[in-house]
């Protein structure tokens, strides 16, 4: 299905084979089918390769395609289905494996993983593998155990490391390669072998309205003017990157989010509001090319209907350009006549104002999106292409961004712009119009049905419905406006999902179903004669569902409706693979729009990060024993040392310290966290199992529960973390909080204006401290980053004995409790000696060694309990506690007086 390698592709194959590294390659280019190559030369039982960072859909896309290709030894997935008991034999059968990191990272530190049989390991998405990452500890326990296996890793998103210092240098050193192998699109063998056979490309650059140029104009403004008053109050944020160019892109929400984040609860309302009115006019941005005038001005409505629920605008919809704005996105959908305008309603009665106000009737004007036309002019030349030239029909493909689009462009096909507007319009803004809503309906049943193919003259009615198996794309709960100004590409118009589901079905009684054997389950059917099947570019829950339609509908004519960077270099990639066959790209933009700015600065980005990586290449000193392969990397050294040091043992006292690694108990799910690699990587022996009570166990009697900020939160409000701080005091004498920051956010849990003066059940603070009143021995950690919770641990188990699995396992909630007490109490009544007032820490054991219950302490005199507790006032004031009646006065009944 993929096809042989390409001249560029198989270069590229054979220099990585030979020899470990990094690839970056420009997106779209393939990564795929070289990734495909490796799998398939080592899916055979005598070597085990290890695949790391798929998902689900990428590994069953993989395993179909070797299926296809005839291979017989087809990867494995081992996943926490697979007992660890089997997982040994999984691994001794060999091949390629697709291994969750947990599970990996597990199984190496218990020596499960027959690690000197590994062939080597391929890494997909070589970009996220940062510094004491899950993938980054699984290649370095990898590296420390097996000194002859290969690392090669992939990766398309050059732009990832654009920003940060020497970026990837770093990825590079923790993937324990030398080799960096760059592939631009303008690298000299790609470019002779995709122009060579280059698809015959129509560039339509279409008109915006003029009213669409208007609106365009007001939100680059009002855009314009926001980032002023943010950079006005925030004069420390760098200007370059907070341009009006890359506001567009979108990249700028994670920009806006790495220099705001730290600072975040420290930043004033109105700049959270101005970040927020950011994202709102970006969306606006994207409504306004994307879908309909309908769908535009129903968007806007709404946010002017919801400014005092939100409370946050910064003021932008009360400037000029904001007017001007709703003035031509409503002048696109209706006008309402001059003459009607002119009514007098200044001094009416409140009867003659609502009759005259009824009279301002609108007439509908509907404004056609320019890109429906040159689709609808594109769609008849295919159609005239196909009646004279071949005897077979050229399949159709047209592309659009999104689903929501997808299914517009469907309804558009079918039934003409007229009927799909009127229908908006009625289904949103005509429910505020009931007049308006009336004669939309009235236009539908002339209009219905001027869709391009009825001028075909088939005489036929085309199959319309969309395949059965499109499960995907339906049922989708509506977005209301919040989560639509959180999402980076909204793909609902303000059309409810009811509403939208009543329009694409609508019909389904009257036509015939489209069955397209295709695979993938995210296509829209249009036609059978010529096959027509529209396509989303993003969003699909299959990565590689665009591949496979494109590839089983090999079309003729492909329609980009909306361009996408990755998704263009495919179509050159896939045009090569068939040399005789013809293909037509027809690329539709809005010529001086967003839209092509941001098609030509996502270009532009790529091309800078490939030439800011060649210029880094070229200067990068590399030391020759970054492999690993033998001892002297010094990032494959365990100690007790910094991870720059250059012995592994230190003196203290004169003596020099045993070379015997200490061991840390960790549960499980702590191997999400980064914190176990590091406390590896310092030379303690982790030792995984899973723990009921606490995260890691430092000694038998320390016993450490970790929380993020936000866990500690969420912990504390449902009062999750009182139940663990129970347990905790209950079975270790020992019980520690460690509260983890995150090393690019404030060491502090809350702006110091936001503190409490007096204790409130709402604050954290208040909350921590009722917590370390009610359990006294708990000690709390706070650590900036999970770099200083290692060095922290070293601390604490400095000289201390090593804690045993067995008995850290063994105690859960339900257990007896443990330590030296075990036998002299039980947990509940000691907890309610304990609060009980001149009890403490140090005399309790007194207590309990002379009374067997609470009922014999009761019994206790006042001198005798002197005597026990050491301390006069605490025996007056526990004999009190027990004996004194409380003076409650009598409660006053109430009588029924009558009458």
């Amino acid at each position: 299905m993929a096809g042989p390698l390409l001249e560029f592709e198989t270069e590229i194959f054979l220099s990585l084979f030979e020899s470990d590294g990094l690839l970056v390659a420009a997106e779209g280019l393939g990564i795929d089918r070289i990734l495909l190559q490796f799998m398939r030369v080592y899916s055979e039982e005598g070597s085990l390769v290890l695949l790391l960072n798929t998902t689900t859909p990428e590994q069953e896309y993989f395993t179909e395609q070797l299926r296809i290709e005839g291979v017989t030894h087809l990867p494995r997935t081992v996943t926490s289905d697979v007992q660890s008991a089997e997982r040994y034999k999984v691994y001794t059968e060999g091949g390629v494996l697709f291994v969750t990191s947990r599970i990996l990272v597990v199984d190496f530190l218990t020596d499960r993983i027959p690690a000197h049989l590994i062939s080597g390991i391929l890494v997909y998405r070589a970009h996220k593998i940062i510094e004491s990452c899950q993938e980054a500890f699984i290649i370095r326990l990898f590296r420390q155990k097996n000194k002859s296996g290969f690392i090669k890793a992939f990766t398309d998103k050059a732009t990832a490391f654009s920003s940060g210092f020497c970026q990837v240098e770093r990825v590079m050193r923790n993937l324990f390669v030398k080799k960096l192998y760059l592939w631009p699109r303008f690298q000299a063998s790609v470019n002779t072998a995709l122009d060579r056979h280059k698809p015959e490309v129509v560039e339509l650059h279409v008109s915006l309205t003029a009213a669409m140029r208007a609106i365009q104009s007001s939100i680059l403004d009002i855009m314009s003017a926001c980032l002023k008053e943010l950079k006005r109050y925030n004069p420390t944020l760098e200007a370059e990157d907070l341009s009006l160019e890359n506001t567009l892109g979108n990249a700028f929400e994670k920009t806006i989010r790495h220099y705001l984040d730290p600072l975040w609860h420290q930043l004033g309302a109105k700049t959270k509001a101005l970040v927020q009115d950011l994202k709102v006019l970006r969306v606006l941005l994207l409504y306004l090319t994307q879908y309909d005038c309908v769908s535009f001005l129903n968007l806007l409505e709404s946010l002017r209907s919801s400014q005092k629920t939100f409370g946050s605008n910064s003021g932008w919809l009360f400037l000029d350009s904001s007017t001007s704005m709703f003035v031509n996105a409503r002048s696109r959908v209706y006008r309402v006549p001059e003459n009607k305008k002119k009514l007098k309603i200044g001094g009416e009665t409140e009867k003659q104002k609502s009759s005259s106000a009824s009279e301002l009737k609108r007439e509908l004007v509907l404004e056609k999106s320019p890109k429906w036309e040159v689709l609808t002019e594109v769609l008849e030349e295919i159609e005239k292409e196909n009646k004279n030239s071949q005897p077979e029909s050229g399949r159709v493909l047209i592309c659009a961004s999104d689903d929501r689009t997808c299914a517009q462009l469907q309804q558009f096909i079918k039934h003409g712009s007229d009927w799909l507007l009127n229908q908006l319009y009625a289904r949103t803004i005509g429910k505020r119009d009931p007049a308006a809503a009336a004669a939309a309906f009235e236009l539908e049943s002339h209009k219905k049905g001027k869709g391009w193919m009825k001028k075909g003259g088939k005489g036929k009615e085309p199959a319309q419905k969309r395949n059965t198996k499109t499960t995907k794309n339906k049922s989708r709960p509506s977005l209301t406006l919040t989560q639509m100004m959180g999402k980076e590409e909204p793909d609902e118009t303000g059309v409810s999902s009811e509403d939208e589901e009543n329009l694409m079905d609508g019909d389904e009684g009257k036509e015939e179903q489209l069955n397209l054997n295709l695979s993938s389950d995210a296509y829209y059917g249009v036609l059978k004669e010529p096959l027509t099947v529209i396509h989303p570019l993003k969003g699909c829950t299959d990565p590689h569902s665009l591949t496979r339609v494109l590839h089983e509908v090999e079309p003729s004519f492909v329609v980009l409706y909306d361009a996408e960077l990755s998704f263009v270099r495919q179509l050159e990639i896939y045009k090569a693979n068939r040399p005789g066959k013809p293909l037509r790209v027809y690329f539709l933009i809005y010529g001086g729009s967003t839209e092509e700015q941001k098609y030509l600065t996502a270009l532009s980005k790529e091309k800078k990060a490939f030439e800011h990586l060649i210029r880094e290449k070229a200067t990068m000193v590399i030391p020759e024993e970054r492999e690993g392969r033998e001892d002297t990397n010094l990032d494959l050294a365990r100690n007790l040392e910094p991870a720059n040091a250059t012995t592994n043992t230190r003196k203290a006292g004169g003596q020099e310290q045993p070379t015997e690694p200490s061991r840390v108990i960790v549960d499980m799910r702590e191997f999400r966290s980064e914190l176990p690699s590091l406390l590896h990587r310092r030379g303690l022996d982790i030792e995984p199992v899973t723990l009921e009570v606490g995260d890691y166990i430092l000694t038998p009697d320390t016993c450490v529960e970790r929380k993020s900020v936000s866990d500690l939160i969420g912990s504390l409000q449902s009062g999750r973390l009182y139940t663990q701080c129970l347990s905790m005091t209950r079975y270790y004498r020992k019980p520690v909080l460690l509260i983890e920051f995150d090393p690019s956010k404030p060491f502090s849990l809350m702006a110091r204006s936001d503190f409490c003066s007096e204790i409130s059940s709402n604050d954290i603070s208040s909350k921590l401290t009722l917590l370390t009143l009610h359990f006294p021995r708990l000690r709390i950690l706070w650590c900036p980053s999970p770099h200083a919770t290692a060095e922290l641990f070293l601390g604490l188990k400095q000289g201390r004995p090593e804690p045993d699995a067995s008995a850290a396992q063994a105690v859960t909630a339900e257990s007896d409790v443990v330590g030296e007490s075990a036998d002299l109490y039980n947990p509940g009544p000691y907890d309610f000696l304990m609060k009980m007032p001149g009890v403490n820490a140090k005399n309790s054991s007194a207590l309990i060694k002379n009374a067997a219950s609470l009922a014999d302490l009761a019994q206790l005199s006042q001198e005798k309990l002197a005597g026990i507790l050491g301390n006069a006032n605490n025996a007056k004031m526990l004999y009190e506690f027990l004996h004194n009646v409380a003076d409650v006065p009598a409660p006053v009944q109430k009588t029924k007086q009558t009458r």
